[in-house]
């Protein structure tokens, strides 16, 4: 047995998604990261050895413009592209080698830490060390450092030190949420195990178990859904243990779940009512995935009023939007549904002071174990939630480590630096403006070869009935004058056509009522009407407009849309619907098509300057520049001039990763795409040295949103562009920032 030391300025506790990009993000601010994972392979929850869907802001589209970017964006992105059919190997190769390409990262896999060495009072305690076991190569490695950050799920680390902390679920009265049970309990949400069938061209027998258990005797048959084309996550149900202690009881509830499904698939090969001649069990799993545990106490407790209400806190540094999405104790024994699920309008945002430790002054923390009640736990437990929240913790540890002040400091008095390093790096944020002073960007007037400028999208692909109520959502900057609309009729007729504002940018649904039209149609076919709606809003923000049902009225559509533009048809949820919390009224529709519209008024929305300071990401708006099209501009071009000479050694430049598009890295559906169509494939920047354009930087066959270049001699120039080859299919260029810093990060 060897005794070893590692010494480092961040040690990362917890190597699934929230420790991976927690030391990624602290390795990228400088600091030297140690990464401890007891598993033989990173990624938590969602590795080969588990294989749950990462989820998060977009809930499975529920949401719009809300997939994460940053860390967990990256991976998302790159698995897209190498692992188009959803292997889970091939999954855990792509966080693997993200973690790999970090130089300031020491990983450590196959190292259990069972020790802390921590000291002080209750309300103030230190984190001294942390002790982990090697199996295998029987190493016992101590850990040592000024910071520490526990991602490791069920909070034992912070747990050790004598952090403060929460489990159950409490009482409705503590934070006056209406799901929060009467009485505070015990109860969590369960464990999962799942598995992977294959059909095998021969028929196949199965012989259960004896400790099979025997389903028709539960109440999986008539309230689970079992189909013999399933597999993996789509068998999320099979939960168990919120009402064991899902740690200390993990055994008993590990050999429960593989029960059931060893039960599961006796039912559907031996009771005769699947076609599952041919089937045969592939792959389960060994290793419960868990959901909930610990939740330790920091400076801020996320409650579901901040879920719900989208509180907008001046830390914010992550954001979500998975519904409050709450299981039964009983799990899939349970006669009540599986889940229920409460939707906020939006994306809510995450405060830095929901990541660290209240009252352990060099704890930080990701994961499913920040600071938030039991019901707004039910939305930020998901994985990609987990990701940019470990993305935001690992920034703040690394950057409170070098400045030598504690996490509260950090998040009350310096959070503009968090911010700005964040937007440097890209991360999943939302509502913060690019107000970097070391930005040269910003100082500089922005050009562009061309611009989109106005809305039109008439060439028909056939037409929508309007036999429900229609939503468009468009762009609006600075004004809306009128639309029109390419419609059939059957007959003489009237429609009407509502426009609403959405409240919070990053809503896509109908809110206040601003204005309304009425036109008159006549009997006949592909008509253009127009609809005066006459709206400008005291800043730039999105419309949705409301066509109001007519039975004999049809809506033409086309195949193709423009950026910023969302379209839905209208539901109303059944009278049995006992949950209507978690129905969505308001449907999405035409994926990558678009109605046939004419916007009156000319658009701003699309305009160079988006491309410079700013968002980062679609907000009240599209938030990026757009060309017009590339048969009309064969090589558009974003450039920046300034008045005097600027020093530069780093351009950075994102390019549209279509964050409307829902990723799922093991598929939840498939993605038509290896490479999103908006990544722009082929650039050049150029600087203008000496009178003469020169390429200081050439790249072809792109696939990834952000590309820092830095150079390696520094240029001196009052004039800087990059010029757009070719994109991955999208008909116009599109960038969403352009950056330009004096010295390399």
């Amino acid at each position: 047995m060897r005794h070893e030391e590692v010494v480092s300025d961040v040690t990362v506790v917890g190597g699934g998604l929230a420790g991976c990009c927690a030391a990624i993000a602290a390795a990228r601010q400088g600091a030297k990261v140690a990464l401890i994972q007891n598993r033989p392979v990173l990624g938590g929850n969602s590795s080969s050895e588990i294989r749950v869907w990462v989820c998060g802001a977009t809930a499975h589209g529920t949401h719009h413009y809300a997939r994460e970017t940053g860390i967990i964006g990256e991976m998302l992105v790159e698995n897209q592209f190498r692992n188009p059919d959803g292997n889970p190997y091939y999954w855990d190769l792509v966080v693997l080698q993200t973690v790999r390409d970090e130089p300031n990262i020491s990983l450590f896999l196959n190292t259990d830490v069972r020790s802390v060495e921590a000291d002080g009072p209750e309300h103030e305690r230190t984190i001294r060390a942390v002790t982990g076991w090697m199996m295998g190569s029987e190493r016992e490695i101590r850990f040592t450092g000024p910071t520490f950050l526990d991602c490791s799920g069920d909070g034992l680390v912070g747990f050790l030190a004598g952090a403060r902390y929460r489990t159950g679920c409490e009482a409705r009265e503590e934070y006056d949420e209406s799901w929060a049970p009467e009485q505070a309990d015990s109860t969590t949400l369960g464990s999962t195990i799942l598995f992977y069938s294959k059909d095998v061209g021969h028929p196949v027998k199965y012989v259960p178990p004896a400790f099979a258990r025997d389903i028709t005797r539960t109440s999986i048959p008539e309230r689970r859904i079992i189909r013999t084309d399933l597999n993996g996550c789509a068998y999320w149900w099979i939960e168990w243990g919120g009402e064991r202690d899902v740690v200390h009881d993990n055994e008993e509830i590990r050999d429960e779940l593989q029960a059931a499904i060893y039960g599961i698939w006796d039912h559907i090969k031996n009771s005769g009512k699947f076609d599952a001649d041919h089937l045969t069990l592939e792959w389960i799993g060994a290793v419960p995935g868990k959901r909930e545990y610990r939740r330790f106490v920091g400076d801020h407790t996320l409650t579901q009023h901040d879920v719900l209400g989208q509180e907008f806190f001046p830390d914010r540094v992550a954001f979500g939007g998975w519904s409050i999405d709450l299981h039964p104790p009983g799990g899939m024994y349970a006669t009540e549904r599986g889940s229920r699920h409460w939707h906020p309008h939006g994306n809510y945002h995450i405060p830095l002071r929901s990541l660290y430790s209240q009252n352990v002054t060099n704890l930080w923390m990701a994961g499913r174990n920040i600071s938030c009640s039991h019901v707004a736990f039910g939305s930020t437990r998901v994985m990609a939630t987990c990701a940019v929240v470990g993305e935001a913790a690992g920034t703040g540890a690394a950057l409170a480590t070098r400045r030598g002040v504690s996490p509260r400091e950090l998040a009350t008095n310096e959070i503009d630096l968090v911010h700005r390093a964040m937007v440097r790096g890209d991360a999943a944020l939302l509502g913060v403006e690019n107000t970097d002073p070391d930005d040269l960007a910003r100082s500089a007037a922005v050009q562009a070869s061309s611009t989109l400028r106005r809305l039109v999208v008439d060439t028909s692909a056939g037409t929508v009935p309007l036999d429900s109520h229609l939503g468009l959502v468009v762009p609006v900057d600075p004004a809306l004058g009128f639309v029109e609309l390419l419609l059939d009729a059957e007959e003489d007729t009237t429609v009407n056509v509502e426009l609403h504002s959405t409240g919070q940018p990053q809503n896509y649904l109908p809110l206040h009522l601003e204005t309304s039209a009425t036109a008159r149609v006549g009997a006949g076919p592909k008509q253009w009407v127009r609809f005066a709606l006459d709206w400008t809003p005291d800043k730039p923000q999105n419309a949705f407009l409301v066509v109001r049902r007519n039975d004999a009225v049809s809506i033409h559509r086309s195949d193709s849309a423009e950026p910023g533009t969302l379209f839905f048809r209208h539901r109303t949820p059944p009278p049995e619907e006992k949950y209507t919390e978690q129905w969505r009224e308001w449907k999405h529709i035409l994926h990558r098509e678009s109605l046939c519209l004419r916007m009156g008024s000319p658009t701003r929305a699309y305009d160079a300057a988006h491309a410079v300071g700013g968002y980062a990401r679609p907000y009240g708006g599209p938030r990026m520049w757009v060309s017009e099209r590339m048969e009309w501009d064969e090589q558009p071009w974003l450039g920046l001039t300034w008045n005097d000479d600027v020093t530069f050694g780093e351009v950075a430049v994102i390019f549209d990763d279509e964050v409307e598009e829902d990723l799922i890295n093991l598929h939840h559906h498939r993605t038509p795409f290896d490479v999103l169509p908006g990544l722009v494939r082929d650039y050049r920047v150029q600087a203008l040295v000496d009178g003469e354009w020169a390429t200081i930087v050439s790249v072809r066959e792109n696939r990834r949103r952000h590309r820092v270049h830095r150079l390696d001699d520094a240029v001196t120039t009052r004039r800087l562009r990059v010029l757009v080859g070719a994109t991955n299919g999208a008909p116009r260029a599109h960038i969403v920032a352009l950056r330009v810093y004096a010295d390399p990060r």
